[in-house]
């Protein structure tokens, strides 16, 4: 066990966060802005800083980006502002009665208040060969570490399992390094659970252009080998790719074993209130693991997102200092794939039957996208078009009606409709 700075003294009950990702560190740092001067404690499973993994599948991986950008605080940070954190340390059991989180080498740490933003782990399919040399899982700094060592000489053949955005980016990255890659994916067109088969097609076009092959819709049979590494993906199409790599990629499970333990009510995570408590009043939960209720479509949602990481990690600290705190923003995310640059605002649950309306070219990767329902945009994304979210923001969280003529005349200002 490492930290940053001394442990809180048994007898200091203070704010207690377990995880180290993005969520965590920015309810650490927003209980000092909000003036909180007790003990904040930080436990964290990997021995890393805590740091955000968007830049992993993007520029790190891609080499554009150092160290320093999966870094929402430096280092020095946590002990300059007197913030613990317990590196390569993990939560093994939380004792709600006793209001204790019990730590690997089985001491005690007391709370106050808790935030439980213990995140996800990658989605383990079965495949018969998944435990080959060469086949590799997606989420932590030290996968991307691994993955950017083997893949920045180029010259391997990828198979990429799983066409969501996590997989696309990667493909794109390891393409760009100059790999063979080829997706296996459920979806006809990669993408469309998200945005629809239409703006998926703008994705997948890109990608083959940059010589990115599909199997679609595929999965893996088997993966096979010899001598214990991976030399070849048989799809449940029949076709038998040649691989010396491997990545699965087909989402995450939230980290609720912890909260189940403790007898949190648990669906599709740690359900929680607008205000991120769960159904222990001196307990919270944020980030990818949390499963709140969302004031604007009065349902639960589980987002895995950056934006979301940030918004949830500023409510669950203000909760736990017992102010009024709702998290109601608009649900954000964005991603980046050769020259595509895609910001995306809304309530993806809206979208299923809601109308499209295109504002620019397909054709030329330049166009924002609306989602319309009853007359209302409830999701919106820019693609190579800029300094445009605020005014889809405003459309979204105004619900006023519009006309869908305006909206997609380029000529007409957004703030105008």
């Amino acid at each position: 066990m490492s930290e940053s700075s001394s442990t809180p003294a048994a007898e200091e009950a203070g704010m207690v966060i377990i995880g180290g990702g993005l969520t965590g560190a920015t309810a650490a740092e927003t209980l000092r802005t909000e003036g909180w001067s007790g003990p904040v404690t930080v436990v964290a499973d990997e021995a890393e800083t805590p740091y955000q993994r968007p830049p992993l599948s993007k520029g790190f991986l891609a080499g554009k980006e150092g160290d320093d950008a999966l870094l929402p605080y430096p280092a020095s940070w946590y002990p300059e502002n007197n913030v613990t954190v317990l590196q390569g340390t993990e939560a093994t059991e939380i004792d709600p009665s006793a209001h204790t989180v019990t730590l690997t080498d089985g001491s005690t740490l007391p709370y106050a208040k808790l935030l439980i933003a213990t995140g996800a782990t990658p989605r383990v399919i079965p495949f018969p060969g998944v435990d080959l040399d060469g086949v590799h899982y997606f989420r932590t700094k030290a996968d991307a570490m691994a993955m950017k060592e083997l893949l920045s000489a180029g010259g391997h053949n990828l198979v990429m399992i799983g066409s969501g955005w996590i997989g696309m980016e990667i493909a794109a990255t390891a393409r760009e390094l100059g790999n063979n890659v080829t997706l296996l994916g459920l979806e006809e067109v990669p993408l469309s659970v998200a945005i629809g088969r239409e703006l998926g097609g703008v994705f997948l076009n890109r990608h083959q252009e940059a010589g990115v092959k599909f199997v679609l819709p595929s999965s893996a049979k088997e993966i096979q080998g010899s001598a214990g590494k991976v030399t070849a993906v048989l799809t449940t199409t029949g076709e038998t790719l040649p691989a010396d790599v491997v990545i699965v990629a087909v989402g995450v499970v939230p980290n609720t074993a912890l909260a189940k333990d403790a007898g949190l009510t648990i669906e599709n995570g740690i359900q929680v209130t607008g205000s991120l408590a769960t159904s222990d009043p001196d307990i919270f939960a944020a980030g990818d693991v949390a499963n709140s209720l969302h004031p604007v479509t009065n349902a639960f949602a589980r987002s895995e997102h950056w934006a979301n990481a940030i918004a949830s990690g500023k409510v669950a600290a203000k909760s736990m200092l017992g102010q009024d705190a709702v998290l109601d923003d608009i649900p954000y995310f964005y991603t980046d794939q050769f020259d595509l640059g895609m910001e995306y605002s809304g309530f993806g649950a809206l979208t299923k039957d809601a109308d499209l309306v295109v504002r620019g070219s397909l054709e030329k990767r330049e166009f924002i996208a609306f989602w319309v329902l009853d007359g209302r945009v409830v999701a919106g994304m820019n693609v190579n078009i800029w300094d445009v979210q605020d005014a889809i923001k405003d459309l979204i969280s105004s619900a006023r009606t519009v006309d869908t003529a305006k909206l997609a005349d380029p000529q007409t200002p957004l703030g105008d409709i």
